[in-house]
């Protein structure tokens, strides 16, 4: 009998112990700090991208394989790179356009006139693809049948001059080329560069790597110097894993995506937002159901990304 009184005490006590117990565990972090945006992102770990609302809820998803770059065109497809290829998807998950390669692509970016510029990496072409996949440029920065390899391109841009804006993450340079393929302007991107943009005032916006000297942001001018920076250690109890995809906004601010991969899981924000003078406006870190945000690109932001309007 006394047995069983003890045995009921106990299990009375670790009853009433059980909600302090639950009481004392930490109270998750919130997904989203500072006012939210409704945005699209590839996640190149899961091989995904999303839509996700202003409350930081996903709303839409679709398979793409190491996607490291989307756009949002007019009438609301995504147009992104898929590993080895580019796909447009209607948002109900219609293919609408689709160019596959023996090379990795890591960049894609649709023209004005209809036609869609890809960089593809091992082989070093920058491609203008007409919709009905015919080439209506190319231009190969490494001789034929040579591979660059895995770290040879990541992002590109075809420039309103009719310029190529490249990122030679491995080589840790950021180069223009002319339509020809004449290297015109040469930038240094320490740490690796995954993605640059020409803004309106002249400047290049470039996102470094882990490199040793990346994990940063920065604008160089056009003579090369830097005009402004956001680095790692910047930012007080935020930390830059590697840097990759940009939006610069009307008002001046940059959203930038801080991809957690090379061990970096659930360490640091997916995506932070800071102002001139590196005010965090925004962050968003949801490591339940993404792992690495690699570019993002904001869906309440105006602007016809045909005419070079979203600085993506």
């Amino acid at each position: 009998m006394q047995s069983r009184r003890s045995f009921i005490g106990r299990l009375s006590a670790a009853a009433l112990a059980a909600p302090l117990l639950r009481a004392a565990e930490p109270t998750p972090a919130p997904v989203q700090t500072g006012t939210g945006h409704p945005f699209v992102a590839t996640d190149y770990t899961q091989g995904k991208v999303f839509i996700v609302n202003k409350e930081g809820q996903i709303e839409w998803d679709y398979p793409a394989a190491s996607c490291n770059d989307l756009w949002v065109l007019a009438g609301s497809n995504l147009l992104f790179n898929t590993g080895h290829g580019v796909k447009e998807v209607t948002r109900e998950k219609k293919v609408v356009f689709q160019y596959d390669s023996k090379s990795e692509i890591y960049a894609c970016q649709r023209l004005a006139n209809g036609n869609t510029f890809i960089g593809e990496c091992n082989s070093g072409r920058l491609l203008e693809v007409r919709p009905d996949l015919t080439l209506a440029a190319e231009i190969r920065l490494l001789p034929e049948g040579k591979d660059g390899g895995h770290s040879y391109i990541r992002n590109a841009r075809r420039l309103a001059n009719g310029n190529y804006l490249v990122c030679h993450y491995g080589e840790q340079w950021v180069r223009e080329y002319d339509p020809q393929g004449k290297t015109v302007r040469e930038i240094e991107a320490k740490g690796g560069p995954h993605s640059a943009i020409r803004l309106a005032n002249g400047n290049t916006l470039i996102a470094c790597g882990d490199r040793p000297g990346g994990s940063r942001v920065f604008e160089a001018d056009p003579q090369g110097a830097v005009a402004w920076q956001v680095a790692d250690k910047d930012l007080p109890g935020i930390s830059f894993k590697f840097m990759t995809g940009f939006q610069r906004l009307p008002n001046g601010n940059t959203v930038m995506s801080n991809w957690l991969g090379h061990g970096q899981f659930g360490k640091a924000p997916h995506v932070i937002e800071v102002t001139r003078d590196k005010q965090v406006v925004w962050t968003f870190a949801d490591h339940q159901h993404f792992r690495t945000i690699s570019s993002i690109l904001l869906l309440d932001v105006p602007g016809n990304p045909l005419k070079g309007e979203i600085l993506h």
